[in-house]
């Protein structure tokens, strides 16, 4: 993760910005009120979809049933028609 100030964050905006983007690296940048993250949008995406399914009981518990099948249960890929 990139920590930075403010002001250093402004003086860097670009470099820091294509880091986010490019190594999918956290940028935390700390101000006199708080601290802000900044991550890159398909990180927010990947993070909106997880939380999205481990709130969805249904299929947390789907997920954890397969998880936990063995491997004898299970169909052959060559079966399964996409």
């Amino acid at each position: 993760m990139l920590n930075t100030n403010v002001v250093d964050f402004r003086d860097n905006i670009y470099t820091m910005l294509e880091q986010t983007i490019k190594y999918n690296e956290l940028c935390s940048v700390s101000t006199k009120d708080g601290n802000v993250i900044i991550m890159s949008e398909a990180d927010y995406h990947s993070l909106m979809e997880t939380l999205a399914i481990v709130s969805d009981k249904s299929l947390k518990e789907k997920i954890i049933t397969g998880k936990n099948t063995p491997l004898t249960e299970c169909v052959a890929e060559s079966e399964v028609s996409w």
